[in-house]
């Protein structure tokens, strides 16, 4: 079957894999982090997060899988359980969230310029859920900013994670 989409899209999406298992890994570092200090809430929001970002991998596998797209699956490096703070936390999240906001519009513009519809629409998902991934993490921010307890805002959370 003749591939859909281009080799250079193909290609930013093969390295997309890797930024999506290494989000994965962070959050699940995160999520220690947060257990560890016995703040099961939070621990459980960042797992949450973790396995979210692991499903949009095999999100994007199975798009180049249906699309004919040979690829190897990315070599991963360790992700940090150390942080000094909850701030860090969040901040460590935000960066990696803005990071891939970054990835799937530079995504977009080249499945634009290649003229690669199939690309494009399948791009559209991940940058309308990177707003709203973007916007949960900023709020978390304004919440460990304020100088709340975190015990005490572990009750606030559910309505941070609504996956």
């Amino acid at each position: 079957m003749p591939r859909m989409i281009s080799d250079r899209l193909a290609d930013m999406l093969t390295h997309q894999i890797q930024s999506e298992l290494t989000a994965h890994m962070n959050y699940y570092g995160i999520a220690v982090w947060f257990r560890r200090n016995s703040l099961d809430r939070w621990a459980r929001l960042f797992m949450n997060q973790s396995v979210e970002e692991a499903q949009h991998a095999a999100k994007i596998m199975a798009f180049l899988d249906d699309n004919d797209v040979a690829y190897d699956l990315p070599a991963l490096t360790g992700a940090s359980t150390q942080y000094p703070d909850a701030a860090a936390c969040v901040r460590s999240a935000i960066e990696s969230e803005s990071r891939v906001s970054g990835e799937f519009r530079a995504m977009a513009k080249a499945a634009l310029e290649e003229c690669d519809a199939t690309a494009h629409h399948f791009l559209q998902w991940f940058i309308e859920e990177q707003v709203e991934e973007e916007a949960k993490m900023a709020k978390l921010s304004d919440l460990v900013a304020s100088g709340i307890n975190l015990f005490q805002a572990e009750a606030l959370l559910d309505s941070f994670d609504t996956d």
